[in-house]
């Protein structure tokens, strides 16, 4: 099993593009779909906004589920880092 990713690089990653996180912690899965969402949501949201709303305003939604994807990336990184200190091989993390 190759070394982990440094945990606060993953949360950088996680805070700089939707699902980066996750794909550095190999779970690709998880990061497309944080990503779609974070699209999606931000689509949904900015269509049942007014005009004269912020862009924050317009992208509530989406920018929520960002900030619910941050700290997942950031768990999960720790999860890896921690079963690989103490030899443990976590083949899918909780």
């Amino acid at each position: 099993m190759a070394k982990p990713i440094n945990p606060y690089l993953v949360l950088a990653m996680a805070a700089l593009c939707p699902g980066a996180g996750h794909f550095a912690v190999r779970d690709p899965k998880r990061g497309l779909a944080f990503a779609f969402f974070v699209l999606f949501f931000s689509v949904i949201s900015y269509m049942t906004t007014t005009p004269d709303q912020s862009f924050v305003g317009r992208h509530a939604f989406g920018l929520f589920v960002w900030a619910l994807s941050i700290p997942d990336a950031y768990r999960r990184a720790r999860i890896l880092v921690t079963a690989a200190a103490s030899g443990r091989h976590q083949s899918r993390l909780a």
